[in-house]
């Protein structure tokens, strides 16, 4: 099995460092609001992660921690603490608004089938191991205080920007007017924050009463319920630059080695080519998808489509052709149940599905495999079972009784064209990958873009 390490910029060949064990930690989700879909794509990169390594016959320790404090407006170190500011405008505690939103976010992973990591663990529960952790650190040389708070020294640090391939003298360069000038370079950050009187959640500290600082949290809950190191964290790209440069930071200067081995990151899903955001009123949930007649597993075989570090385009045109799509998909597995057709090439699709799975999670190449698999003219009892089995990577219930619809290939070459002529390429190329993904390739003719079967 091959993963790509962010680390290294590389597929690795993978294997656990503790026999047939292997241990994840995530990034869990800020709940001070309702997630949307944008970041529920992280949590189906996570989820099919878990269901290929168990495909793959290994058993899992996963890790996903729940932040109720320290996350500010910033990533860094500026604003106002995210669950307190959400608490302030809807006029509840802060524990009343984290209970609401990890129910809500509980409510939300269930829906798309994503299975729970075997530890889940709120900040606030932790929050001894995170003074322990920067006691540590500050042991080690790595810390100074100022006026808000203990921060973490990055010149001190030899390894910074590794994971991300920033060089602290570009941060200098690049930084904007500091919004703290104690702080002796602009890419330090916050380990422990000191709380005014009235801020809301404050703990008791060697360093008077303040919160804990977003980054130290996982570093602190990794190291208590992993250990020292552990093979494969997970996240979406926009925290390699701060929030995982500073995980490494931290727990190197704390251990004196690193203590992860894989960084795996899944890429961003825009909307109509372009960012996704509340003030573009197109930041979706699955909530609002499900009103729109777009049921959970739609979502989840669209993201299928494209691989986790791709970009992918949110449409709502292609939403109907992943709800047209699923609906096919179903219909032809059911047509194998229970038949006897002859049928002597299922070691052959068996060999190219447990290849593209296991390189490097190619779920749309996969799901090509078994869309031509299910097509396939002869029908066979055995054909429906391995496909199930293959299912147990999908999610995608592919047991369900579904009718045919037509597919208007025609609308979506046309949509393919036009995205290419804007120069939308990520749009371009989903297209592309759902149509492999029914079992049809695309041929450019003289005439124009034709659509075939496979095979």
């Amino acid at each position: 099995m091959k993963l790509y390490n962010t680390l290294s910029r590389t597929k690795e060949e993978f294997t656990p460092l503790e026999g047939n064990t292997v241990k994840i930690y995530t990034c869990g989700p800020t709940v001070y609001n309702y997630a949307q879909i944008g970041n529920m794509r992280a949590y189906l990169f996570m989820d099919l992660l878990r269901r290929v390594l168990k495909y793959n016959g290994y058993s899992l320790k996963h890790m996903m921690n729940i932040t109720d404090v320290g996350h500010l407006v910033s990533d860094e170190d500026e604003g106002e603490d995210k669950m307190a500011k959400s608490a302030r405008l809807e006029q509840k505690s802060p524990w009343e608004i984290a209970e609401f939103y990890t129910e809500a976010f509980m409510h939300d992973i269930e829906a798309l089938n994503i299975s729970r990591p075997e530890i889940i663990s709120k900040a606030t529960d932790n929050i001894p191991e995170m003074i322990d952790f920067v006691l540590g650190l500050e042991k080690n040389g790595y810390t100074y205080e100022i006026d808000d708070g203990i921060y973490f020294d990055v010149q001190k640090f030899e390894g910074y920007g590794k994971l991300s391939r920033n060089k602290l003298d570009d941060l200098q360069a690049g930084a904007r007017v500091e919004v703290n000038d104690q702080k002796r370079h602009p890419a330090d950050f916050a380990l422990w924050k000191k709380a005014p009187k009235e801020h809301i959640m404050q703990w008791e500290s060697p360093w008077g009463m303040g919160y804990p600082g977003w980054h130290i949290e996982c570093s602190a809950m990794g190291l208590k319920f992993l250990g020292e190191e552990f093979d494969i964290h997970t996240g979406g790209v926009d925290h390699i630059p701060i929030h995982h440069e500073n995980e490494i930071a931290q727990s190197e200067g704390l251990l004196g080695h690193p203590a992860v081995r894989c960084w795996m990151h899944n890429e961003f899903l825009l909307v109509d080519g372009g960012k996704m955001s509340k003030s573009l009123g197109n930041n979706y949930t699955l909530t609002q998808l499900s009103e729109m007649g777009y049921e959970p597993d739609v979502y989840r075989y669209f993201c299928l489509n494209a691989h986790y570090r791709q970009k992918l385009n949110f449409t709502f045109e292609g939403m109907n052709s992943s709800k047209t799509a699923l609906k096919n998909l179903r219909a032809a597995v059911q047509k194998h149940k229970g038949a006897s057709d002859e049928f002597n090439d299922l070691e052959k699709f068996r060999n190219d599905f447990n290849e593209a799975v296991s390189d490097d999670l190619n779920i749309p190449k996969a799901l090509g495999i078994i869309w031509t698999l299910a097509k396939n003219d002869a029908k066979n009892n055995e054909i429906y079972d391995f496909i199930l089995k293959c299912d147990e990577v999908f999610g995608l219930n592919l047991d369900k009784e579904e009718a045919v619809v037509e597919i208007d290939f025609q609308e979506l070459i046309d949509a393919r064209t036009l995205a290419k002529k804007n120069k939308n390429f990520a749009e371009a190329d989903r297209i592309r990958n759902e149509i492999v993904a029914m079992g049809y390739q695309l041929l450019d003719t003289f005439e124009g873009t034709i659509c075939k079967p496979i095979g």
